[in-house]
């Protein structure tokens, strides 16, 4: 998968609006797209290409170059027949990844069924997470502190598979990648602030805390 991706969201409130923005401040392309103007004024400088106009119409999507993305977000809310449609023509404009916000099991289902490649449901998975998980199949999970500041757990890639913390940079907090190493978890046992010593393993999982930049070093 190449670095920079070109993503749509379409609906832009509260869940939709925080995917926008944390993959914008991930360094994507990202086009958000709203029926209400005022949800789209609220994204100006904060997304790539802020849109508003109606993303159940084929030609509007058309017209913004839609089937030219790499990914599509469906993050509208309650309107599930809004959600269908959009998921429907993404599926038809053959674009390579679809996400869905879900709200309910038969909703989940019934995007499926349509073609969506990943269903969030909402209630379970802060807009923020999925956009961090997106790209970097590496974290597990991600907690927002501060604006692009946060606290992930990750699996360890597999090139630093049998070396200690040192010798993957992580000697000290700020030695390489800018973060701090909390916690290493190794099955059920979790040890806090790991010696540098610590050889890593097949299985480990990191938690680090940093800014979201120096994150993405260490899983891309």
């Amino acid at each position: 998968m190449k670095t920079k991706q070109q993503v749509v969201v379409v609906g832009v409130g509260r869940f939709g609006g925080n995917v926008a923005r944390t993959l914008y401040q991930l360094g994507h392309d990202v086009m958000a797209i709203d029926i209400d103007e005022e949800r789209v004024q609220t994204l100006m400088g904060e997304v790539t290409y802020p849109v508003a106009g109606d993303a159940t119409q084929e030609a509007v999507l058309r017209e913004l170059g839609v089937h030219n993305f790499d990914i599509g977000i469906v993050g509208i809310g309650a309107n599930i027949e809004a959600s269908i449609m959009v998921t429907v023509l993404f599926q038809t404009m053959n674009l390579p990844f679809i996400v869905a916000r879900a709200h309910s099991a038969l909703h989940g289902n019934t995007l499926r069924r349509l073609g969506c490649h990943r269903v969030i449901h909402a209630e379970e998975e802060m807009g923020s997470r999925l956009a961090h998980s997106l790209f970097n199949p590496d974290v597990e999970e991600y907690m927002e502190l501060a604006d692009a500041f946060g606290v992930s757990r990750l699996q360890v890639p597999d090139r630093f598979m049998n070396m200690t913390l040192d010798e993957a940079g992580f000697a000290s907090a700020r030695d390489k990648y800018g973060i701090a190493i909390v916690a290493l978890k190794r099955g059920d046992d979790i040890t806090l602030s790991p010696d540098s010593e610590e050889r890593l393993r097949a299985g480990d999982v990191l938690v680090v805390a940093g800014r979201d930049e120096y994150v993405s070093r260490i899983t891309n």
